[in-house]
């Protein structure tokens, strides 16, 4: 037997519910990893809540490492006792399980569970987020809002080290410390400062190419406002609630703006795709360029008040329950 996080229906942080299950052994392609460390991400909130629908029940959560200790049929590049981790596959809060051996990465020895717990899905968006949709470089101007948080700190020390200039919003003094202290040179409390006027200020007036936005709602409008012409919104969660429908010709009248809403799972989707940006991001935080900061840490069977932290602002960084 072991034990599970099991939501039967969406809601608050109750319905996150401790229960005992069974694991059976891996089928063809298949293997069996003993966890020892769980990532706590945003969008476990919108599975939780239903804002991200999954079929009931389930098992939330979307990062893990651990060890293989059960290989399946026809696996040939995992073998017992590996470490191992992943970062974009759902039902993680678990002490052990059942995945696809070609969801899963080897870890370096150079980088420790509990790190790698915390950083495969926020340190595989990032990457996403600064090679992929954009290709973020030395020259460039960026804003991330949420900079203090799991994502916005890989990306303002990743973005810092290819030579961009970082500027993020943040809700406090001591998160534009910790922000600052992570490659961003421009934080903004956006609780007491309009952050549009700001990079306005910062810029010049001449806006930006780029803005990376996870809050949604709240900083649509004000995002858009940011971008000169032809400037891209990336638009990769909404913790403040969804984007309300809007007449796409805003877009043009504001200058021919792009928007796009990409997800993890597309960049990840095939083995070679998460092999190359898990690779990046391994590199990078081995040589330092990148720091994981997991500044809060829980017993997995606590994941209620977890969730209530991450929702109340109260965590910076990353989280990670440890099993």
């Amino acid at each position: 037997m072991t034990h599970v996080i099991k939501i039967h229906q969406t809601g608050g942080p109750e319905v996150l519910q401790w229960e005992e299950t069974e694991v059976g052994e891996p089928g063809i392609g298949q293997v069996r990893i003993k966890q020892t460390a769980v990532g706590l991400n945003y969008i476990d909130v919108y599975h939780r809540t239903g804002l991200y629908p999954l079929p009931l029940p389930f098992v939330p959560g979307m990062e893990a490492a651990g060890i293989v200790d059960f290989v399946g049929e026809g696996v040939t590049h995992l073998k017992p006792g590996d470490r191992v981790a992943y970062g974009s596959v759902i039902g993680a809060y678990t002490e052990q399980r059942v995945i696809a051996a070609d969801r899963l990465v080897k870890l370096p020895d150079t980088i420790n569970d509990q790190t790698a717990a915390a950083m495969m899905l926020q340190g595989m968006t990032a990457r996403y987020l600064i090679r992929d949709i954009y290709k973020v470089g030395p020259g460039d101007t960026i804003l991330i809002h949420a900079a203090a948080g799991g994502v916005g700190l890989i990306v303002c020390q990743w973005a810092a080290a290819l030579g961009a200039t970082v500027i993020g919003t943040v809700s406090s003094e001591e998160k534009a410390a910790l922000a600052k202290a992570n490659g961003c040179h421009y934080p903004i409390i956006y609780t007491r400062e309009d952050f549009q006027a700001r990079v306005l200020e910062i810029t010049g007036g001449e806006k930006l190419a780029v803005v990376y936005d996870s809050v949604g709602k709240d900083t649509f409008t004000k995002s858009l406002d940011c971008l000169r012409p032809r400037g891209l919104l990336v638009q990769f969660g909404a913790s403040s609630g969804p984007v309300p429908p809007f007449d796409l010709a805003i877009l043009a009248q504001k200058g021919s703006l792009l928007i796009t809403r990409p997800t993890l799972a597309t960049f990840v989707g095939t083995k070679p795709l998460l092999e190359e940006n898990s690779a990046d991001l391994f590199e990078a935080v081995s040589a330092g360029k990148v720091k994981i900061h997991v500044n809060q840490s829980y017993a997995l069977k606590d994941a209620a008040q977890a969730h209530r932290d991450l929702e109340s602002r109260k965590t910076t960084g990353s989280s990670v329950f440890t099993i």
